[in-house]
């Protein structure tokens, strides 16, 4: 039995071809020809050369293939050509689907993401009272003392407000996510996963969540915004993946995240890690959200290049994604292995790989 892995050069594909390759699976990947293949090198994943607008190429890459993991998509809070979003991350997930339904594959695993979950009530970090960046005394050990964010908390039954859903990242992944939920049938079972904030090695570009512990590794974090997210070893999300596959229900979302911090704690913890010192300047949401404006103003708009502060990013930070992944645990044994241990794995990753 042949498996398909899309986006398998990417973060959570690469981690998961390597899980499954390493499983004694035959693993084959679709890798656009200009790709950084360093994820799956040295495995015995077969790339197969392909783009997901290149609906020949989907055909022999799918050919045999009794399941499908769709890991591909573009994760960006910029693009100098939104439409090439939308292209990749809908029209391709179209693509996809079309493809695997005429090959006969029997079950597809879809890589959504945890910003199309729904929040119930109030929650932004104001009003959810998770900021305790006020009191002095947690400063000097916020990860020992500050407990876990306990706000209302979001789940897969939860639909996302239509203002939450920000940017177009967001908005392309959201409308993937129904044709998803829509393709499912008799014919073609899809199950659809809802990563959390990733963290761990293989992450190649890196991707935003990556550059969390890269920059704090590189030092080149001066301060923090109040808010919040949920953290989750890549590797219990490579994993989860593959119990989707086993055990979970057609037409149904599952969350695979575990920890839910607020962005200080997370830099606590990576104080620990790195023995640098966290940053405790706060910015207020109203300078950052204008340094962000001025920022693409600049890098954007007058130098045509990527802003060094994302303004989707930034919009996104002011809603902290705290969630449960209480159903994937109890359905699918999603393991919740601990994050300290998933940011000092990313940070070694990065330092061995000449990224610091």
């Amino acid at each position: 039995m042949t498996t398909l892995v899309t986006g398998a050069t990417g973060f959570i594909g690469g981690n998961l071809a390597r899980l499954l390759s390493a499983r004694g699976e035959a693993v084959r990947a679709l890798v656009r020809p200009a790709a950084n293949d360093l994820a799956i090198r040295d495995t015995s994943v077969t790339p197969v050369p392909g783009d997901l607008l290149d609906i020949p190429s989907l055909r022999r890459a799918a050919a045999g293939c009794d399941r499908v993991y769709h890991c591909a998509a573009t994760y960006s809070f910029w693009s100098p050509r939104p439409d090439d979003i939308y292209q990749t991350n809908v029209a391709g997930a179209v693509n996809l689907l079309n493809v695997a339904r005429e090959a006969g594959v029997r079950r597809v695993v879809f890589t959504s993401t945890v910003a199309t979950i729904g929040l119930p009530g109030t929650d932004t970090a104001a009003d959810t009272g998770i900021d305790a960046d006020t009191d002095a005394a947690a400063d000097a050990n916020a990860n020992a003392a500050a407990p876990t964010p306990d706000p209302p908390l979001g789940s897969e039954n939860i639909p996302p407000k239509r203002s939450h859903i920000i940017g177009h990242y967001k908005q392309s992944k959201y409308l993937a996510e129904q044709v998803a939920l829509a393709a499912n049938d008799a014919d073609l079972e899809v199950v659809v996963v809802n990563p959390c904030a990733p963290v761990g090695p293989w992450d190649v570009k890196p991707t935003p969540t990556g550059r969390i512990p890269l920059d704090f590794a590189r030092g080149r974090i001066p301060g923090y915004v109040a808010t919040g997210m949920n953290l989750v070893d890549v590797a219990d999300v490579a994993q989860g993946h593959i119990l989707a596959m086993e055990k979970g229900r057609p037409g149904e979302r599952y969350i695979l995240g575990h920890r839910n911090l607020t962005l200080r704690q997370v830099f606590a913890i990576l104080s620990d890690i790195t023995g640098r010192r966290a940053p405790r300047l706060r910015f207020p949401y109203w300078f950052i959200i204008g340094a962000a404006y001025c920022d693409q103003w600049l890098e954007s708009g007058i130098m045509r290049r990527e802003p060094v502060i994302p303004l989707e990013g930034i919009k996104i930070t002011r809603h902290p994604m705290y969630v449960t992944s209480r159903k994937a645990v109890a359905e699918l044994g999603l393991p919740q292995s601990p994050v300290e241990t998933a940011l000092e794995n990313a940070v070694s990753w990065f330092s061995d790989h000449g990224y610091l």
